[in-house]
């Protein structure tokens, strides 16, 4: 394939994001990349693609400046773009986890785990593991065994922790994410408050999934993936599909976004239901008067109350 897709980030000390946006920026436009890359002074955070010339300039310039010493990439190959445009944003954190007393990763983090060490830990009767993102990633595929995080967005993840403390505060607790980085901060959070036994998967679901060894067994569904690509294969060793349909409970691994915009909740969907019930998720939203799917397809008013008809035969939407 002429295309790759790079995951990477980097802890490190940037002094300052807002000029070193600028100027990435412009660099990855030169180099012709599309993607999304997040500054500030605590580092880097970014997935871009772009043609295999490109994305080895780019590896290679980051690799060349001491500030990012040690960055690993994780590489896909890829058919062509997995993104639309090209963005660099500088933030207060790589990654939100909104703490008032923050964590610095490179001062405090769990323990790291190769990927042989983490399927051990899976396997582990007195190991806790802790999927560190959110519930949609979770439920697309998930480690099995691992639990599920009742949070739609990173920066919940220490009140769920908080109000789940005492089942998991005496236990040896190991955590994962897509490529690391939420790892990095979570662990180290989970120190300060107290957990003793803390470890992670080092380069997350990415780099486990490519591992010659563990060949990303005992991963269950798909990856998410904030890109065009929405999810990518892990297990090569026995896959099974966990998704289930937002209408009919089937296996799924079809996400689209409600087409109501001021939802635009995640759903698990496959085609026909997504016809059947005009890209929504409920009938609230299939009536919105700006339902993209409706506009799109530029259903009639008869058609449309035909379809809304669907929403009649079902239970809790």
């Amino acid at each position: 394939m002429d295309y790759r897709v790079l995951l990477y980030y980097k802890y490190t000390t940037l002094d300052d994001p807002e000029t070193f946006a600028t100027e990435h920026l412009e660099f990855c436009k030169d180099l012709e990349l599309k993607g999304r890359i997040l500054v500030s002074i605590e580092g880097i955070n970014g997935t871009v693609s772009g043609t295999v010339e490109a994305t080895d300039k780019y590896m290679e310039q980051l690799q060349s400046d001491e500030r990012f010493k040690g960055i690993t990439f994780k590489v896909d190959e890829a058919e062509g773009h997995a993104f639309k445009k090209m963005h660099v944003r500088p933030r207060e954190e790589i990654v939100a986890l909104d703490l008032e007393d923050d964590v610095d990763p490179r001062e405090l983090t769990g323990n790291y785990l190769s990927p042989k060490e983490f399927r051990e830990a899976l396997l582990a009767d007195d190991t806790v593991v802790i999927d560190a993102r959110n519930d949609y990633e979770y439920d697309l595929g998930h480690f099995r065994g691992s639990v599920r995080p009742d949070i739609t967005r990173f920066r919940d993840l220490p009140d769920w922790i908080k109000e789940n403390k005492e089942q998991f505060m005496d236990k040896k607790i190991v955590t994962y994410c897509t490529g690391g980085i939420r790892c990095e901060k979570f662990s180290g959070y989970l120190l300060k408050e107290g957990f003793e036994d803390v470890g992670q998967l080092e380069g997350g679901i990415a780099t486990y999934g490519k591992d010659p060894e563990v060949k990303g067994e005992l991963w269950d569904g798909k990856m998410y993936v904030f890109d065009e690509r929405i999810s990518v294969e892990v297990n090569q060793v026995d896959k099974t599909v966990v998704g289930k349909e937002w209408f009919d409970g089937t296996p799924c691994e079809r996400y689209i976004n409600c087409s109501n915009p001021e939802c635009n909740k995640q759903i698990l969907v496959s085609e026909e239901n997504e016809e059947r019930y005009l890209g929504a998720c409920t009938h609230e939203c299939a009536t919105h008067e700006n339902n993209r799917y409706v506009k799109k397809h530029d259903i009639s008013e008869e058609e449309k109350a035909a379809r809304l008809e669907n929403f009649k035969n079902l239970v809790n939407l």
